[in-house]
């Protein structure tokens, strides 16, 4: 058997975000546009399937925590796998900050999402990304629990609070965590989805297992730039003061399974595996994921969040 050709080693190079000093590929979309892209030549990249969306979609620069940036960070070739499941209200408010609380499908009955990514083509370059978070009412909203979902669901906007973000790489954690206030941190991460399987694996600090999943990917429906847009807006706590990020996803191929079959999630020993252990999860709802996809990741902007304590759905 032939021996298997070494790949030459990526070079890297050093860019400055805020005062932290972060390792980019060389000639990488990061080091050549500094987040801010010319959008002709991204569309001449065979990875990407368009850019309509994002011509409509300004990038502005501001002053942040990082340093000078461009926002919206673009994402112009993504793909996703996120497994939506039942958990125990008391539990979810158990790690909740006590302003937040969370939106219930029923009485006593929260919704936890474990998601996996993997961007192929963005601002930031190649990189991979999970997720342990919950659904939470809109920021101060008083309305009943079931209203909320309800009408979440229609405008295709969820609001979330995340409690484990891992990326594998510098700028994605420096950028998400000084930057947007996630909890993000660097470790090995592994993502592949394509039309028939989809998988991941998080490695917890020894190298072992921190979550791992698999299962046959829903059959997928095609669509056109700008038919299938939603919006997440997630809360994070800086200090003593609150925040919102926006993020906008352009749909370009997808598909769901409501109770699923086939789907493994190993939880192993870890950050992440601990956060889903902590949320009481009851079974898996629905399985969603997104072969093809874009999205616009806004920076975050001063909220403010009214104590819900007292309110109960």
């Amino acid at each position: 058997m032939a021996a298997t050709e070494q790949q030459p080693r990526q070079q890297m190079v050093s860019a400055e975000l805020g005062e932290r000093t972060v390792q980019v590929p060389q000639g990488g979309f990061y080091d050549r546009f500094r987040m801010n892209p010319d959008l002709d030549e991204i569309a001449r990249d065979p990875r990407v399937s368009g850019v309509d969306f994002f011509r409509s979609l300004a990038k502005t620069r501001i002053d942040s925590p990082i340093g000078p940036t461009y926002t919206p960070n673009f994402y112009y070739r993504m793909s996703s796998a996120r497994l939506t499941m039942l958990a125990r209200s008391s539990a979810i408010r158990e790690r909740l900050p006590e302003e937040l609380e969370p939106l219930e499908l029923a009485p006593g009955i929260g919704l936890a999402s474990v998601i996996f990514f993997r961007y192929d083509v963005c601002d930031i370059d190649f990189y991979t990304e999970a997720a342990v978070g919950v659904a939470v009412r809109p920021a101060r909203h008083g309305r009943l629990g079931l209203v909320d979902l309800v009408a979440d669901l229609k405008n295709d906007h969820l609001h979330s609070y995340v409690f484990s973000l891992p990326v594998n790489t510098e700028i994605a954690q420096a950028r998400g965590h000084d930057g947007y206030g996630f909890p993000k941190w660097v470790t090995e991460l592994d993502v592949d989805i394509d039309a028939s399987t989809s998988a991941a694996r998080v490695a917890n600090d020894a190298g072992g297992v921190d979550v791992a999943f698999s299962a046959p990917t829903p059959a997928q429906t095609t669509f056109r730039s700008g038919e299938r847009v939603s919006s997440l807006t997630s809360y994070t706590k800086v200090g003593e003061g609150w925040q919102s990020t926006l993020n906008q996803t352009n749909v370009l191929a997808a598909g769901s399974a409501s109770l699923p079959r086939g789907v493994e999630l190993e939880l192993g020993e870890g950050r992440m595996s601990d956060d889903i252990r902590s949320l009481k999860t009851i079974r898996t709802l629905r399985l969603d994921v997104a072969t093809e996809a874009q999205a616009a990741l806004h920076m975050p902007v001063p909220t403010s969040v009214q104590p819900s304590r007292e309110i109960r759905a």
